[in-house]
């Protein structure tokens, strides 16, 4: 699994003002059974995340939002409600039609089993 992300940049909606791609931190662990990532997506919401696979490509993007009370109209404001996108590339190995997804408190754990014929097999000695 490798990373193949970039800052970039680009429009936001209504205002026109240029909205930073951010690439979220995350933590990757291995095991015999496969792999989980965990991404920290502050403020993002389930409705607003969209994790994907398109070929051996797995794309996390998600866009914050920062609640302000119902009874406050916002005049101004220089806080920038950042998108996140982070793409990593899929070893053949792992599957990624059993791929589990959670979304936690900001937090996007993702399970990526590896695939049966990938995973160590214990062979059964016998005897003559």
């Amino acid at each position: 699994m490798s990373d193949k992300q970039s800052l970039s940049t680009q429009k936001a909606g209504a205002s026109g003002e240029p909205m930073a791609t951010l690439r979220p931190p995350v933590d990757i662990f291995e095991d015999e059974a496969g792999i989980t990532v965990i991404a920290d997506l502050p403020g993002v919401s389930k409705e607003a995340l969209n994790v994907k696979v398109d070929g051996d490509a797995l794309t996390i993007e998600g866009d914050a939002s920062i609640a302000a009370p119902a009874d406050i109209e916002v005049r101004y404001s220089e806080v920038r409600t950042p998108r996140y996108r982070r793409s990593f590339t899929l070893s053949r190995e792992l599957d990624a039609e059993k791929i589990e997804a959670h979304l936690r408190d900001g937090v996007l754990k993702l399970r990526i089993p590896k695939s049966d014929a990938a995973r160590p097999k214990r062979i059964e000695i016998q005897t003559a």
